[in-house]
């Protein structure tokens, strides 16, 4: 009994010193994972960037992919943690990018 209580702090300490799970991104809304080759300003990539953030609604009521409109409409979406380049440029698109492909799980 002895060894077992003097045993116990030292269980205690190890277990508050051992690290904790790192949380898993989460799937988007729609369920659609990240393009594993889609080049930066394409239509497929706009397509994921829009489904990713929402967008477009289910009527198809948004800014035309790409336009200035689209690109503050993402920069609203974003948040604080929008890409403080030029919204549209190449810097922007591969910011939105890395951004989005950090929450999203890899493509299978």
């Amino acid at each position: 009994m002895r060894r077992f209580v003097a045993s116990l702090p030292l269980a205690l300490l190890l277990a508050a010193c051992s690290p904790t799970p790192t949380p898993t991104p989460t799937q988007p809304a729609t369920g659609r994972a990240a393009p594993a080759n889609a080049a930066l300003g394409s239509a497929e990539w706009y397509a994921w960037v829009d489904q990713s953030l929402g967008i477009d609604d289910s009527e198809g009521h948004a800014p035309q992919r790409g336009s200035a409109a689209w690109n503050q409409a993402v920069q609203n979406k974003l948040g604080q943690e929008a890409p403080q380049s030029k919204p549209g440029s190449p810097q922007w698109q591969q910011s939105v990018d890395a951004l989005l492909r950090t929450r999203m799980p890899p493509s299978s």
